[in-house]
């Protein structure tokens, strides 16, 4: 049983009026991040390349678009906060990838980030987009990455949070033995207990607010992962394959805007990584978040929302 409420057909479903939304603008007032309440916040689902997938529509259908790509064992919801606060000037559009949040599962249970970036490219297109603006934070921005390492010209700017071509073995080990160690509870509880451990950023209040979104109920009553667990999942654990990965090398053909997001205390993107491909983009910018790790947006939503407004606006 889902613990959340989305699209279950064909037909776009208005979330402004569910106890989710108003749940997530308490979280905005209590975090001080500014938004618009009536701000337009569709469900919606589309099939691409034979697959059913979800995403959430923020914003005016006329305003410049943002297309959100979240990390590994994450979902679409995951940039809520961001969300409502850019859908003020933005039409936003964030994607469950496939295996995640309320997107279907794979059915030859394919997970590597280039299935994946062949799944951005069909969204792009069959929603009719022209050059938009990409974010991508940790799976999603290495996504993002292939996407532009194929055809730089099909994107205006691309935003990268936390993710570079260079990434912490140890911070990767961090991330797969939590993925691992939470699996399946026989109470949210542990679950948010747990959550709390791994991410002392955000506020219990907070925690227990998303938790809908990253588990579900089974029949037998035990709560386990949104995400398709499978071991071939591959996450943010590097593929295998000239297609799967990307070079600084391949960085120096970026011809478009793009700003690394890194934040201050994280544990999958090094300092010293993060200034080396800043180095190796034709138009590259480095910005360091303070008081986060590797989610950056989740843990300091206000001071990510800073880091990324102007380069938005310059680049829309």
């Amino acid at each position: 049983m889902y613990l959340n409420t989305f699209a279950q057909g064909s037909s776009p479903l208005d979330m402004t009026a569910t106890d989710e939304f108003r749940s997530l603008l308490q979280s905005a007032t209590d975090l001080g991040i500014p938004h618009a309440p009536g701000v337009p916040y569709r469900s919606c689902n589309i099939v691409l390349r034979q697959q059913r997938f979800h995403f959430l529509e923020w914003g005016a259908a006329d305003a410049p678009v943002i297309v959100l790509l979240h990390g590994g064992h994450q979902s679409a919801h995951s940039w809520d906060l961001v969300s409502l606060h850019l859908a003020q000037k933005y039409r936003v559009l964030a994607l469950d990838q496939r295996g995640h949040g309320d997107s279907e599962w794979s059915r030859d249970v394919s997970y590597g980030n280039h299935e994946m970036a062949l799944d951005a490219e069909a969204f792009i297109q069959a929603m009719g987009l022209v050059k938009p603006l990409v974010m991508g934070h940790s799976m999603g921005g290495r996504n993002s990455m292939l996407m532009t390492k194929r055809d730089p010209s099909k994107l205006r700017a691309l935003v990268l949070v936390d993710i570079g071509p260079e990434l912490s073995g140890r911070g990767r080990e961090v991330i797969q033995g939590f993925v691992m160690a939470n699996e399946e509870f026989d109470n949210l509880e542990h679950f948010v207990a747990n959550v709390r451990k791994y991410d002392p950023y955000r506020s219990r209040e907070h925690i227990e607010r998303t938790v809908k979104y990253n588990m579900l109920e089974r029949a037998d009553g035990k709560y386990v992962s949104k995400c398709d667990s499978n071991p071939r999942r591959l996450g943010i654990v590097r593929g295998q394959g000239a297609q799967e990965n990307i070079s600084l090398e391949d960085a120096g053909a970026f011809d478009l805007p793009v700003l690394i997001v890194r934040g201050e205390n994280s544990n999958i993107l090094t300092a010293d990584a993060a200034d080396r491909f800043r180095d190796a983009l034709p138009r590259g910018t480095l910005i360091t978040v303070p008081n986060c790790g590797h989610n950056v947006h989740g843990q300091n939503t206000k001071g990510f929302i800073a880091g990324i407004e102007g380069f938005l606006a310059a680049n829309s």
